[in-house]
């Protein structure tokens, strides 16, 4: 039966345990495993890789310094002095994103970020906490940001619109970039794979160099958009805070 099945049927999610609260389910699944399990690992090498090493430092040790001073970089170099105070969400971000969609590339594991409903759910809550803190910040100035500045007040009554449309769309944008990357990669695999069993022994070698190929580029990709995600959340917030345009 399993031979039968779908490259889509890795993306089905499973209830493991079933809970009910009343007529909600809340039931513990293998998209909720996966979460779990990234958030464990990353913590567990995060803790053992920053214990100080009093002589030379190790390779686990240098890994997390380096992924560290990444982060760093990237919210000093996009949003300022003033984006500090959220490095400690921005990075948390960043290693969720990153260890779930390598950890993903591990047979039978569940790639959470592959899903519309996990990646809109943080994309969600990225523009909903940004909107709040430009409002804070600058109340109803913050509107400013949908007035391109040196334009002829002629053209306002058309960019404003499009300037606002553009604004609520970051957040579809944002998860689909992800969410589609994920789940196209992982699909390509699974169709190659079944190339492998369905031409054997001698003809499976040509698909099978060609998965090796893609395992490559996909682990590429997994951290490629954990990078895009987390920068334009930077960019974003940057937007709120200098309300730059």
């Amino acid at each position: 039966m399993a031979a039968n099945k779908g490259p889509l049927h890795q993306f089905e999610i499973s209830s493991l345990y079933d809970i009910r609260l009343d007529n909600i389910d809340i039931s513990f699944t293998n998209s909720a495993l996966s979460m779990v399990l990234s958030i464990l690992i990353a913590s567990i090498i995060f803790y053992i890789g920053s214990a100080k090493n009093p002589n030379i430092p190790g390779r686990l040790q240098v890994l997390v310094e380096m992924s560290y001073d990444f982060v760093a970089s990237m919210v000093r170099d996009n949003v300022g002095k003033s984006g500090k105070v959220f490095f400690p969400f921005i990075f948390t971000l960043f290693l969720f994103i990153l260890f779930g969609n390598i950890l993903g590339m591990v047979p039978y594991n569940f790639t959470y970020t592959s899903h519309i409903i996990v990646t809109f759910g943080l994309a969600g809550f990225i523009f909903i906490a940004v909107t709040l803190i430009g409002l804070v910040k600058h109340g109803v100035g913050f509107l400013k940001f949908f007035v391109p500045s040196g334009v002829p007040y002629a053209l306002l009554p058309i960019l404003i619109p499009i300037e606002v449309i553009s604004y609520f769309v970051r957040p579809i944008s944002l998860s689909l970039r992800l969410f589609a990357n994920m789940m196209a990669g992982h699909t390509m695999l699974k169709v190659f794979a079944s190339f492998i069993v369905l031409l054997g022994f001698i003809g499976g070698w040509a698909p099978l160099l060609l998965v090796v190929v893609l395992t490559g580029f996909e682990i590429m990709i997994a951290v490629l958009q954990a990078y895009v995600f987390t920068i334009l959340c930077c960019l974003y917030l940057n937007d709120a805070l200098h309300l730059h345009h």
